[in-house]
C-alpha cells in the first residue's frame, strides 16, 4: 500500500514542480512582452495562448502526440538526440502539464504587469537603468502578488492534470502514473480505499494551493 500510494504522489509533485519552472519562466516573459504592446493580431495571439484552458484534454493530448510522437520530425529528432522517444516518459507528463498550466501563469502575470505604473518604470529608465534592470528590480517587485498567485495556480493545475497526460505519457506505475491516473485505475480495479486516499490528498493539496493563491490576489 505504501508504494502504491507514495509513488504517484511523489511523481505528481516532481512533475508539477518541473512544469512550474517552465511555466513560470515562459509565462512571465510572454506576459511582459504582451502586457503593454499593441500590434495587429494581438487578440489572435493571446487567444492562442489561452486556448489550452478551454480545449478538451483529449485534444491537447492528441496534438502533443502529433507534434512529439515517434512519427513526427520533432519526435524523431528527440529520439535521435536522447536515444529514446519522449512519449510514455515522465517528461511527456511535464510537457502536458506545462501546456495546460501556462495560460494561468500568463494571464495572472499579464494582469500584474498591466497594473504597474508605467511612470515608475520610466523614471528608472531616466535614471539610467536598462530594460532588464527595470524588469527585475522595478516591474517584477511591483507585480509580485499577481506573479506568485499565477505560479501557485499553475502548480495546482499541473498537479491535477489527467487527460492529456494519460494520452501522451500513459499510466506506467512508478514511471508516469500520477495521482489523477492512479485514482482512475484504483476505481477501475475496485480499490476504493486507495482511491479515497488519492482523492483526499488531491483535495487537501488543491485547497491549500487555492487558499495560498487567494492571499496574494
Amino acid at each position: 500500500m505504501n508504494d502504491l500510494f507514495w509513488s504517484p504522489v511523489q511523481l505528481s509533485l516532481k512533475i508539477a514542480a518541473v512544469a512550474l519552472v517552465m511555466v513560470f519562466i515562459t509565462g512571465t516573459l510572454l506576459a511582459k512582452m504582451m502586457a503593454r504592446r499593441k500590434f495587429k493580431g494581438k487578440i489572435l495571439v493571446e487567444t492562442l495562448f489561452m486556448l489550452p484552458l478551454v480545449l478538451p484534454p483529449t485534444v491537447i493530448g492528441f496534438l502533443l502526440i502529433i507534434i512529439f510522437g515517434n512519427s513526427s520530425p520533432v519526435g524523431r529528432w528527440i529520439q535521435w538526440f536522447f536515444d529514446q522517444p519522449i512519449m510514455f516518459t515522465w517528461w511527456a507528463a511535464v510537457i502536458a502539464s506545462t501546456v495546460v498550466a501556462l495560460p494561468l501563469m500568463y494571464q495572472s502575470a499579464k494582469t500584474g504587469f498591466s497594473d504597474v505604473d508605467s511612470g515608475v518604470e520610466e523614471a528608472a529608465r531616466v535614471d539610467g537603468a536598462g530594460e532588464w534592470i527595470v524588469f527585475f528590480f522595478v516591474t517584477v517587485p511591483l507585480a509580485y502578488r499577481s506573479i506568485i498567485s499565477g505560479a501557485i495556480l499553475s502548480f495546482a493545475r499541473a498537479f491535477g492534470e489527467f487527460g492529456a497526460t494519460l494520452m501522451f505519457a500513459g499510466n506506467i506505475p512508478g514511471k508516469t502514473q500520477t495521482i489523477p491516473t492512479a485514482i482512475y485505475i484504483s476505481l477501475e480495479s475496485g480499490n476504493m480505499e486507495l482511491a479515497w486516499l488519492f482523492v483526499l490528498t488531491m483535495i487537501i493539496i488543491s485547497f491549500l494551493m487555492l487558499f495560498a493563491a487567494s492571499i496574494f490576489k
